[in-house]
């Protein structure tokens, strides 16, 4: 990669920032299409973002990515915001134009793409449980709901956020049934009766954190979807897979999030094969 004057930077800002893929991915894809860019990781305070924004604008910076906890400052902070930050209420993606700053959420897009490419079907008339209510879990969530799911099952061992959630569905998709899974008594039938089990709570982060929900939560037929992606496959989706279930874990949310991202900056198609093969390779090592 030869670095000049005309070099444009992208970054992705973070607190912490460490975990994350993405440089991976947008830098080979650059280089693939010969673009004249690079990615990096910054470490940001949450505290500082709605300054460092305009700053990074102002020193030609072409585009930011943002993930956790600074989803839902920018989106508070931005003025501007497009249909799909409004509709999850968080912005992962910041594109400076002339016109200023505008909050983008692909998040969305990433896990309906990658729900697709994973398991050939989407939401659509889909019963889908929801294990983790928070920024990630509300998104997938609300996008479920508003995509064609026929009812959403919402679990999280806050009631408040679950309460807060379900009103925010019913205003946005009042047709579609949500049911609340408080307690271990309820949350394995629940789920078993689901065809879509969305793990998007941060249990699975540490290699040895266990699955929260047992075998008898699935069955075959099912497929269950991990949002995180750092390892091929968690204790959740082991046991999904154990019984039956169809499975997949967060790194296609990731590579289709970002590939959005980019064509939103640059009006450029990235290499979302390119992308792919480089997360494999972080992820699973170089003989996936």
């Amino acid at each position: 990669m030869d670095l000049t004057g005309h070099t444009k930077p992208f970054a992705v800002l973070g607190h912490p920032i460490g975990h994350t893929l993405s440089p991976v991915m947008h830098n080979a894809s650059m280089q693939e299409l010969g673009f004249d860019g690079i990615y990096l990781a910054l470490d940001v305070h949450p505290d500082r973002l709605m300054e460092v924004l305009p700053a990074m604008a102002q020193m030609g910076f072409a585009g930011v990515n943002l993930t956790v906890p600074h989803k839902e400052i920018a989106f508070h902070g931005l003025e501007k915001l497009d249909e799909s930050a409004q509709l999850l209420g968080a912005a992962n993606t910041v594109e400076f134009t002339e016109e200023g700053l505008v909050g983008h959420n692909t998040d969305g897009y990433g896990f309906l793409k990658a729900l697709e490419v994973a398991f050939g079907s989407t939401v659509e008339d889909d019963a889908v449980f929801i294990l983790g209510c928070g920024g990630a879990g509300r998104a997938t969530a609300l996008m479920a709901a508003t995509k064609g799911a026929r009812s959403v099952v919402l679990s999280d061992i806050d009631s408040d956020r679950v309460r807060r959630l379900k009103d925010e569905i019913l205003g946005l998709a009042p047709h579609v049934e949500v049911v609340s899974a408080l307690c271990d008594c309820e949350r394995a039938e629940l789920c078993r009766a689901c065809d879509l089990v969305v793990q998007a709570s941060p249990v699975g982060m540490k290699p040895e954190d266990p699955s929260l929900l047992p075998a008898e939560a699935f069955r075959e037929g099912q497929r269950a979807f991990d949002l995180i992606y750092m390892y091929p496959e968690t204790a959740f989706l082991t046991t999904a897979r154990g019984a039956g279930a169809k499975i997949a874990n967060g790194l296609g949310m990731l590579l289709h999030q970002g590939a959005r991202a980019f064509e939103i900056w640059t009006g450029v198609e990235p290499s979302v094969s390119t992308m792919q093969k480089a997360l494999e390779n972080a992820v699973y090592g170089s003989n996936k």
